[in-house]
């Protein structure tokens, strides 16, 4: 059998985007987000313990427009990771298996989600 008889395999130009799927897109994209965060964490930590000196660049690094938007993004990325793991975690347990559940659960993920990276940028912001 040659190879131009061989059926294709399904891929994401075939398949309708559904909520869930999307989610469970971003859960693994949030997943990366934060394992390049710990790097970030690591620098900080590092440079703390160095001295004023090295702490200072990573202070100026942070206190721009871009290192704003990474913090920013980070945020987003622990909230949505930590509420969609919850939300897997009651699926391995049995619950909000069907269609309707799983797709109000990816709203209150994503609800919960811009909320609390709200009130958290909102606290760090006027405090």
């Amino acid at each position: 059998m040659s190879e131009l008889d061989r059926p294709l395999s399904p891929h994401l130009q075939i398949y309708r985007w559904y909520l869930t799927m999307a989610l469970s897109i971003l859960h693994r994209a949030s997943g990366l987000v934060l394992a390049a965060g710990l790097l970030l964490l690591t620098w900080w930590l590092t440079a703390l313990a160095r001295g004023p000196e090295a702490f200072a660049t990573v202070r100026a690094a942070i206190d721009n427009p871009l290192g704003g938007l990474v913090l920013f993004g980070f945020t987003l990325a622990t909230f949505y990771h930590m509420a969609n793991g919850v939300r897997h975690l009651l699926w391995d347990l049995g619950y909000g298996l069907e269609k309707e559940e799983a797709y109000r659960s990816g709203l209150v993920v994503l609800a919960f989600t811009g909320v609390a990276t709200l009130v958290v940028w909102l606290a760090i912001l006027l405090f």
